[in-house]
């Protein structure tokens, strides 16, 4: 444009005053989670984002790499679109027939799936510069801090529960439904009978119990490392502080698996400090596994422990539904599966009895459910199992010699997530965590082989350099 004469010419106007940074969907959806979760758009949200991180990886299409394995993964996903081609087909051991309410399970799931690949090329595609793995780091670590306050509202205060104004502008048939009200509904906890006297298991800000739990140990390790290992004293005693207040509902939740997937990765953790650190960090450590020794002796955790295991609580159920959902998954379609969960058809032999007031655990969970190995069998079939777990075994091989503290943290989570699998449903949060992770350590591995802060290329990397 030209100005007045013997002026400067004018700068065309600007649209916009700011422009959006790289990563800012993460940020959008992990800061104000808890808001989201509030309003009943906790799950919708992180699906939503994926929806600018697919606009941008198109961007880039000229530029994408993908890691190694991902092929494993691109296979997995055909077979779960095959899946809707056996959806209305009737499972041995299921009932038969179905309404729309399973088409709206089957597309739940895979956009989710689709969610988890838009945001593992996402991370993977950007560069340090651009979104600087501290800056994810400290918003998993964020997610830990929400997951500790959910943890002790639901611990002290289980009976709060809201209606979200996403319930009450759903239709009521749609309010109705089971699996779309734990989705909206916001509920800190769950009150279970486990030890013959009312137990509250958290859940805020998640949909499940178990939720809260996976959630936990996958935040875990990115809040030791930006709140203590890498933080300032200040932000380190605060980091102290929140760790010993978060083992109140981890210890008090009964949950046989997060206590599990803890010992596990610490296991692993102090074992990879002492392999790759020098005297400090082998001393550092060896006091620290001390510490903690003493701290869980001291605690009312090995009391719990002999008590939870005492009382097995859900065992016969979980092993009655694994059993029947292999068997009818081998049965009818072991190959493909039937593409979603399935209602049983009778009630487990009887030994679970149906559901009763304070025990929902002991209703009769569809075919599918209770674990996500028996998702995986039964709605994707013996192929489709296969198919995930070679991805994810293939990433955790190619990372579990690395030195980098976020390939010792993904390392961690991969962990947690093979044993969670046998007794969570991980879509949701879970497995979105999980494949931030497994970015995490993909990029941090190429970017030690390419140069530093600049973006990948797919004509100048080799499939090895792109790893």
């Amino acid at each position: 444009m030209r100005g007045i004469a013997g002026s400067t010419p004018l700068a065309p106007p600007r649209l916009l005053p700011w422009r959006l940074r790289p990563g800012w969907p993460l940020s959008v959806a992990l800061l104000g989670f808890p808001v989201w979760w509030i309003l009943g758009l906790a799950n919708v949200v992180l699906l939503l984002i994926s929806v600018p991180m697919a606009m941008t990886l198109w961007r880039r299409r000229g530029t994408l790499v993908a890691p190694s394995g991902f092929g494993a993964w691109v296979f997995f996903l055909v077979w779960v679109v095959l899946g809707v081609l056996v959806l209305w087909a009737d499972a041995p051991l299921a009932e038969p027939g179905g309404g729309f309410s399973r088409l709206l399970v089957y597309g739940y799931r895979l956009a989710w799936y689709l969610s988890f690949t838009v945001v593992l090329l996402y991370i993977g595609n950007m560069s340090e510069r651009e979104l600087p793995s501290g800056k994810i780091g400290r918003l998993l670590g964020y997610m830990f801090v929400v997951t500790t306050v959910g943890g002790l509202v639901g611990s002290f205060f289980p009976s709060i529960q809201l209606t979200s104004p996403v319930e009450m502008l759903l239709p009521q048939g749609l309010s109705g439904n089971s699996f779309v009200r734990d989705i909206v509904h916001p509920r800190v906890a769950e009150v279970e009978s486990i030890l013959g006297f009312a137990q509250s298991r958290p859940m805020a800000p998640f949909a499940y119990a178990n939720t809260w739990g996976a959630a936990y140990a996958f935040f875990l390790p990115y809040f030791l490392l930006t709140w203590i290992v890498r933080a300032r004293m200040r932000r380190r005693v605060f980091g102290l502080i929140i760790l010993a207040a978060s083992l109140w509902p981890v210890v008090y939740s009964l949950n046989r698996g997060l206590w599990g997937a803890l010992g596990a990765i610490g296991l692993f953790g102090v074992l990879k400090l002492l392999q790759v650190g020098g005297p400090r960090v082998i001393a550092w450590t060896a006091g620290m596994a001390a510490a903690g020794a003493l701290v869980v002796a001291l605690s009312p955790l090995p009391g719990l422990v002999q008590d939870r295991l005492d009382n097995p609580h859900s065992n016969n159920r979980r092993t009655l539904l694994a059993e029947e959902t292999t068997r009818s998954a081998l049965m009818g379609s072991p190959l493909v599966g039937f593409g979603s969960t399935r209602n049983v058809q009778g009630d487990l032999g009887q030994v679970a009895g149906g559901a009763k007031i304070g025990c929902k655990a002991c209703a009769s969970p569809p075919l599918g459910t209770q674990g996500h190995v028996w998702l995986l069998i039964f709605a994707n079939g013996i192929v489709g199992t296969i198919a995930f777990c070679a991805f994810f075994t293939i990433r955790f091989l190619r990372h579990w010699r690395d030195r980098g503290a976020y390939s010792l943290a993904g390392c961690c989570v991969l962990i947690a997530c093979t044993l969670f699998m046998i007794t969570y449903d991980m879509v949701e949060v879970p497995l979105y965590t999980v494949m931030i992770a497994v970015a995490l350590m993909w990029r941090a591995r190429r970017d030690e082989r390419g140069v530093p802060g600049s973006r990948p290329r797919v004509r100048a990397l080799t499939a090895e350099e792109a790893e």
